[in-house]
């Protein structure tokens, strides 16, 4: 089964880091999206824990009767732009499941020390946990990416799903792929996707009308 992974919808309600903008989709095209995701069994889950998972997305996926895993960045909760403790709180409340994409978006191949392993693995988590109100046990990889270190880490941290973008790992049963969502998303290609077998990288790279 196929997973997309969502980043930003509508007007961002912040300044967006370098390349981020390729990530944010229109509400047009986000509703384009549930419509494919809705005939054909897609799951659907959204990183960085951006205000409109909860404005824009929240709403819709309730009235279709859909289920998904949100995965914020634990430093940022709280945030302009991002959302907040009331946030993570209805969507757990929705039937939603919350994860950790760590505390702020860094590689986590390129751990430098302890302390670093320590909040992106262990404090993120637990502070989500606290927010929320239930355990969080799933991880989202900042920028899909892992190596045989990170995914001692995260069994270490009691990890029991970790999204990548890539999949078919030997020995990383824990692991999942996805497919990235960007700004030129059409509902045509989604459609052939999420019924294609998947044996394909976790990055969409193609245009609209292709």
């Amino acid at each position: 089964m196929i997973t997309f992974a969502v980043h930003g919808i509508g007007k961002p309600q912040r300044a967006l880091d370098p390349g981020e903008d390729e990530r944010w989709i229109t509400v047009e095209q986000f509703d384009a999206l549930l419509d494919v995701v809705s005939g054909s069994g897609a799951q659907l889950t959204f990183d960085d824990g951006n205000s409109s998972d909860v404005e824009i997305a929240l709403p819709r996926l309730v009235e279709r009767g859909l289920y998904a895993e949100f995965f914020p960045l634990a430093g940022r909760v709280g945030e302009r732009g991002y959302v907040d403790r009331g946030g993570l709180r209805q969507l757990v409340d929705a039937g939603m499941h919350v994860g950790s994409h760590g505390w702020d978006r860094l590689d986590w191949r390129r751990f430098d020390g302890s302390f670093a392993v320590r909040r992106e693995l262990d404090e993120a988590p637990r502070l989500l946990e606290q927010l929320s109100g239930t355990p969080v046990r799933r991880f989202s990889l900042p920028e899909g990416r892992f190596d045989r270190r990170v995914l001692t880490h995260l069994r270490e941290a009691g990890a029991t799903r970790v999204y990548a973008n890539v999949g078919g790992v030997r020995g990383a049963a824990l692991v999942r792929s996805r497919t990235e969502i960007r700004s030129d998303l059409n509902s045509r290609w989604a459609e052939a996707v999420s019924r294609r077998p998947r044996r394909f990288p976790g990055r969409w790279a193609s245009r609209p009308g292709r």
